[in-house]
């Protein structure tokens, strides 16, 4: 047996004393590197989910607005636990949003991962997706390519504006709600979100704030099934203080349009004020107004949604109006309405008229001018000149108009209320001399009424209650077909609901 001698034996003693101290040291050396590589593998990760049938792509599909719009998702879901007295459904069908059962997310909303981190924010579907029944009793049918007739979008955005400031908004609160919700966060997410996400959050939704919340302060509600599309565009696109639009301009809600059989759609003046003959153009608009930057486009799946809208055709009409009446109906459009708005055959839509898609002057339409005077020259010559610059998709065909397109009529039956603003509630009102048309009504119900249209019951109190007193929703204009008889009238109506 060899000997040891005294310094070996303490240098042994002291390396079984610090070996304890050796392996938590290497085991905190590898807790750090099994955080940070978690991290790093996490903060890698981006991209959005992938949709084989186009429907389900219209509904979920991302077009990118969650890079610069949108908030975390699990904030998204967090927020009616955090604010109950804000979503009294429980979620976000408090403001008109459409669940499909396919998902937790509604029909519009699509989610993108950046950074590591889940984002939501709207599509197109958000504006382009709505129900009906044929009565009370029966279940909502949700129609794609309809407008969101039921959409309270101004109601949402304030909330969505209003948390930015609200208390409840703070880390430790929103941790709790995210995890009563069943989205808490995981180890290796509470890092990044405490570095990264919270703070972002909270300095991101008030600067949005800041800059919309004065624009709203400027207007009346939108209403259910509308929205201002240009104005937001401006004071966040193009960074413009509220108080630099004028008066004139500042007001310009109207209803969201379907988007049924765009193909036979290519050319005509497009937007209720035919600003834009490109349907590619007005695609590309229409997705900067949901929250997509030049940035952070996804023109790929735009372009997958405008090809499968070139065909996409409205649900058959289910209204059954007596044959006889349909007849006589057809000859008093044809001589009446047809040279505007193309007709309805047994077959389809015919997309022919001599003015159809054309722009009818304002002095001559006569409807609220609010919607046209939103869209400046000033504003036009900033998106032709600025967005998309350098690129194949900067804008070259919008231009200032001085009315309000004739617009083809297929899915007439789900489009109601009437008039690019939506201050009909009925075929029938739109048939009576403006005078004579209702001045307050309820929007956002989805019963087909038997005279076109929703039922649209007046207002017992101020929620939902529709004033056409108020500015942007005047119902004047478009007195073509007022001066029918009854019964001729009656005929119209009777065509009209087979559309």
């Amino acid at each position: 047996m060899t000997a040891v001698s005294a310094v070996e034996a303490a240098l042994a003693q002291r390396r079984r004393r610090w070996r304890p101290v050796l392996l938590l040291l290497l085991a905190a050396v590898l807790v750090v590197v099994f955080i940070a590589l978690g991290l790093i593998i996490r903060v890698s990760q981006s991209g959005t989910p992938y949709y084989s049938d186009d429907d389900q792509h219209f509904r979920y599909g991302s077009i990118g607005a969650e890079v610069a719009s949108g908030i975390p998702y699990k904030v998204w879901q967090a927020l009616p636990v955090l604010l109950p007295d804000e979503f009294p459904a429980g979620d976000y069908s408090s403001f008109g949003f459409l669940y499909d059962g396919t998902g937790d997310l509604p029909i519009g909303i699509s989610k993108r991962r950046v950074s590591g981190v889940d984002l939501v924010w709207f599509n197109c579907a958000v504006c382009h997706a709505g129900t009906y029944r044929e009565s009370e009793e029966d279940a909502p049918r949700i129609v794609t390519g309809m407008p969101a007739h039921q959409l309270d979008l101004h109601g949402f955005t304030t909330v969505v504006l209003g948390a930015a400031s609200d208390p409840r908004m703070a880390p430790d609160s929103l941790r709790i709600a995210m995890t009563e919700a069943g989205v808490g966060l995981g180890p290796i997410e509470r890092i990044l979100w405490n570095v990264a996400v919270f703070p972002r959050l909270r300095e991101g939704m008030i600067a949005r704030a800041s800059r919309l919340q004065p624009l709203l302060d400027r207007q009346p509600d939108w209403a259910h099934g509308r929205v201002d599309t240009f104005n937001p565009y401006k004071v966040l696109e193009f960074d413009l203080p509220t108080d630099t639009l004028s008066e004139q301009e500042v007001v310009g809600a109207s209803d969201f349009p379907s988007i049924f059989l765009q193909g036979p759609r290519a050319d005509m003046q497009l937007h209720w004020d035919g600003n834009n003959p490109s349907l590619a153009e007005r695609n590309l608009s229409a997705a900067l107004g949901a929250g997509v930057t030049p940035e952070t486009v996804d023109h790929g799946s735009i372009e997958r949604v405008a090809e499968w809208l070139l065909d996409l055709e409205p649900p058959t009409s289910p209204h059954q109006p007596d044959a006889d009446a349909v007849a006589r109906g057809f000859d008093i459009y044809l001589r009446d309405c047809a040279s505007c708005h193309g007709w309805q055959s047994p077959d389809g839509y015919v997309f022919e008229g001599d003015l159809l898609g054309e722009i009818t002057p304002l002095d001559e339409v006569g409807t609220d001018p609010n919607r046209l005077h939103s869209y400046t020259q000033a504003f036009r010559d900033q998106q032709v000149s600025e967005l998309f610059k350098d690129t194949p998709h900067a804008f070259r065909q919008f231009q200032k108009t001085d009315g309000y397109a004739n617009a083809p009529l297929d899915g007439l039956w789900l489009r109601g209320p009437y008039l690019h603003n939506g201050s009909v509630p009925t075929l029938a009102d739109l048939l009576t001399p403006p005078p004579e048309r209702p001045k307050t009504f309820v929007r956002g119900g989805d019963v087909i009424d038997p005279l076109g249209g929703f039922i649209s019951p007046p207002c017992t109190t101020e929620a939902s209650c529709f004033d056409t007193a108020k500015r942007g929703n005047s119902n004047m204009g478009h007195v073509w077909g007022t001066d029918l008889d009854a019964p001729d009238k009656s005929d119209l109506i009777a065509y009209l609901l087979t559309f």
